[in-house]
């Protein structure tokens, strides 16, 4: 096919990507908040849209669709239009927007715009900072070269990823299996709704108190008189002529309701431990701690085999389906073809790593969206997910490099340059390791600390 064929193939399916990221945007991020800015929107979409597309030519690569020269361009003309967006783009919107939502700055355009310029030129020398105590310089490719920001683009999202993966390797088993599921009764989650209820009463009874002090101060003759001057202010909200101290009380009842507020996300909590009680006895149930126990055999190989990699400082040379062929034909004595076999497995890894990546990281976003959203800050938080989302992918595609057999991954590597692609496996082994063990760490005290654990 013609450049100009495979151009309007490309272009077809970008469409649909930036259709599928404008309604994820409107029916999953952004259905709980009005919409204030359309270029929001569309820098979401357009991101989700280059990120889909770089996963889709990674499949074309497989499968041979294109010609092998409309591929290299549209994998250039892809990775800069998403280097220009995440370096670029992004950053000089959410600068803006910040800008924006301070209250001091003036309201005139130009000013904002002024700022907005000055805030992007500290995040690019920031940026370019970070790729300083990293193997990514090639003197031969200059300062500015397309090396470089793909190098700390990498290094950014490599980081994100393991960080991401170390905690969902070990939060899934453990949110999966019923093995850390306490023992919680109807007579403790009685016991603490009771003790919440108590303490709302008493609550009721000193703000009442309070309210009662204050309105026999009103009602005293000539207490305008004495209540003149400081002192006197002082006085009166400290005490009244019952005896009442009305700032002891509010701070009893500030403590109160703070207890109030642990005790009803205690009940919760309890709650939600016997939901999964009731949902270990269901086939469900059983079929997610089966999953648990797969996936905390999976984490623990993964820990190990980080651990090998970094303390003997190996990275693999041979994709694992590949590899896994090769050790079939040689130690098994199965004979089949190796190269159509090896395509076919291979695509179906990819898939499968692919619908995994973009689910997961889409899902981690719109429960981060909605942890710390807000009227004022939506519109910032959606440009930063964005250009997490595009750093994600471009690392994504970097590392996924090494899933491919030689002759697939030969057009990554020349798109993405002389890259050390060592260290970036390397790098997210020690990010990936020390993120696990971080998770099992806190995790270990949040269950040794849980609410079952509490129950008095």
């Amino acid at each position: 096919m013609s450049l100009l064929e495979d151009s309007v193939i490309m272009l077809f399916s970008e469409v649909i990507f930036f259709g599928g990221g404008w309604v994820f945007f409107l029916k999953q991020l952004f259905r709980d908040y009005e919409v204030h800015h359309s270029i929001v929107l569309m820098c979401f979409s357009v991101t989700f849209a280059l990120s889909c597309t770089m996963f889709e030519l990674i499949i074309f690569e497989i499968l041979g669709v294109l010609s092998a020269s409309s591929r290299l361009f549209h994998w250039k003309l892809g990775l800069n239009a998403m280097l220009f967006t995440v370096i670029v783009v992004l950053p000089f919107y959410i600068a803006y927007f910040i800008v924006s939502n301070v209250t001091f700055v003036p309201k005139k355009r130009h000013t904002r715009v002024i700022l907005t310029c000055m805030c992007w030129l500290v995040f690019f020398y920031l940026f370019w900072k970070i790729g300083d105590p990293f193997p990514i310089f090639s003197p031969k490719h200059g300062i500015f070269g397309f090396e470089q920001c793909i190098g700390r683009v990498g290094v950014i999202g490599v980081t994100l990823m393991a960080v991401l993966s170390g905690f969902g390797a070990v939060n899934y088993p453990y949110t999966s299996m019923f093995y850390f599921v306490g023992h919680v009764t109807d007579a403790d989650i009685q016991a603490v709704e009771r003790r919440q209820m108590q303490t709302i009463d008493i609550i009721v009874m000193k703000k009442k108190r309070i309210a009662l002090a204050k309105r026999s101060i009103m009602q005293q003759p000539g207490v305008s008189q004495r209540q003149s001057g400081i002192w006197g202010m002082i006085k009166s909200v400290a005490s009244t002529g019952s005896g009442e101290n009305i700032g002891a009380l509010k701070q009893e009842c500030a403590a109160l309701e703070e207890l109030s507020r642990q005790l009803f996300l205690e009940t919760v909590d309890l709650h939600n431990t016997q939901e999964r009680m009731e949902l270990s006895k269901t086939l469900k149930g059983k079929y997610f701690n089966l999953l648990g126990y797969f996936f905390s055999g999976y984490c623990t190989w993964k820990i190990f085999m980080a651990t090998i990699n970094i303390v003997f400082d190996r990275v693999g040379k041979t994709d694992p389906v590949t590899k896994g062929i090769e050790i079939s034909v040689r130690y098994l004595g199965i004979q089949f073809d190796v190269k159509f076999w090896s395509q076919h497995i291979s695509f179906f890894l990819v898939g499968i790593i692919v619908v995994t990546s973009i689910r997961g990281l889409l899902i981690t976003l719109t429960k981060f969206f909605y942890a710390i959203a807000s009227n004022k800050s939506s519109n910032v938080i959606v440009l930063v997910l964005a250009q997490i989302m595009g750093m994600y992918f471009v690392s994504s595609v970097l590392l996924m490099r090494m899933n491919m057999p030689s002759e697939y991954r030969s057009i990554i590597t020349e798109v993405l340059g002389e890259l050390q692609f060592n260290f970036y496996h390397r790098w997210f082994d020690v990010i990936f390791l020390i993120s696990a063990l971080s998770s099992i760490f806190f995790l270990y005290i949040a269950h040794k600390q849980g609410p079952d654990r509490n129950i008095s």
